[in-house]
């Protein structure tokens, strides 16, 4: 089924439940000291969960693959009956988003994390748009231009570091979908993203958080797999709050959004047992099949209430 290099792992795929776990075979990895309180202790030469070029990598080499089971929209989706497909759900979650920060025809947007484009390509067309999409990904520009061609809407993408934006000009709209949460340094970011609004504009944004007040057994359960698997670091709502007002934002729109997105696991869970999935990880080593794994994790984040999705809007002064 699998590969040779797959041999480290055992993968089980049983009543739509996928298990993959380490075959038990020695091995020379060293083991981490633990703490009295039994969590263990990351060596301080160790990586950040949302180190830059592993992100960078990560998406060069998953977003061919990936946009082809996934489709051309990399985020949630946002059921409204239940019912929806998933590329209706995730239309669903432009179409919310876009309403709460009052997009208007004929804005000036920059999409951050642009991911494939498509969010940027709706935006242009739907509200007549220049939009701009910046990624960290070369291959996702590339992607993203390509699904551009031809469309004759008025969009650009952009390799750009979003915690180094360099651009000169400023924005009606700032729009950031599940992307902040890769990022180290946030407060540099929002400081720098509150510059690019215009007077009035409006700063859109759905990320990944954790729920307050967790344990350390919470914490170790629950949001660990989700941020060492999906290369992110999981803040509160609260911490995001609190960089939008100290930049000078007003914020207008802040909602959980899990009861509307919980689905969109499931759905991915039915996506990832594709087995040629499985092969190209197994062919790129442990990150990939960590990557993977957290797919569980993230619904049992949601099921738990421990991993929060989270919308805010914040605006600009007049």
């Amino acid at each position: 089924m699998f590969p040779a290099e797959m041999s480290f792992f055992r993968v089980q795929v049983r009543e739509g439940t996928i298990t993959i776990s380490m075959r038990e075979e020695p091995t020379t990895q060293a083991i981490p000291p633990v703490t009295r309180r039994g969590l263990a202790r990351r060596p301080s030469t160790m990586s950040r969960s949302n180190d830059k070029q592993r992100i960078i990598e990560h998406y060069d080499l998953v977003s061919p693959f990936y946009r082809s089971l996934w489709g051309e929209h990399l985020h949630h989706g946002y059921w409204i009956r239940g019912d929806e497909s998933k590329e209706k759900a995730q239309l669903q979650l432009i179409e919310h988003l876009a309403e709460l920060a009052n997009v208007k025809p004929g804005s000036d947007i920059l999409d951050i994390g642009c991911g494939f484009g498509a969010t940027s390509l709706y935006l242009a067309k739907q509200f007549n748009a220049a939009v701009t999409g910046i990624t960290i990904s070369p291959v996702q520009v590339e992607m993203a231009t390509g699904a551009a061609a031809g469309q004759n809407l008025d969009v650009r993408f952009l390799s750009m570091d979003a915690e180094a934006m360099s651009l000169h000009k400023k924005f009606d709209v700032l729009w950031s979908v599940e992307s902040i949460s890769h990022y180290q340094n946030r407060e540099q970011f929002f400081a720098s993203a509150a510059n690019l609004l215009k007077p009035g504009g409006s700063f859109a944004i759905t990320d990944w958080f954790k729920k307050e007040n967790l344990t350390g057994a919470e914490t170790q359960k629950y949001i660990d797999p989700i941020e060492n698997g999906m290369f992110v670091e999981l803040q509160i709502m609260d911490d995001y709050e609190r960089l939008f007002t100290s930049n000078g934002l007003q914020i207008t729109h802040r909602e959980v959004l899990n009861a509307y997105c919980a689905k969109t696991w499931e759905v991915s869970l039915e996506i990832i047992k594709d087995k040629s999935l499985w092969t190209l990880a197994a062919k790129h080593g442990s990150h990939f099949i960590s990557f993977l794994k957290a797919f569980q994790a993230m619904r049992a984040g949601f099921a738990s209430g421990n991993f929060v999705y989270g919308l805010f809007v914040a605006k600009a002064s007049s």
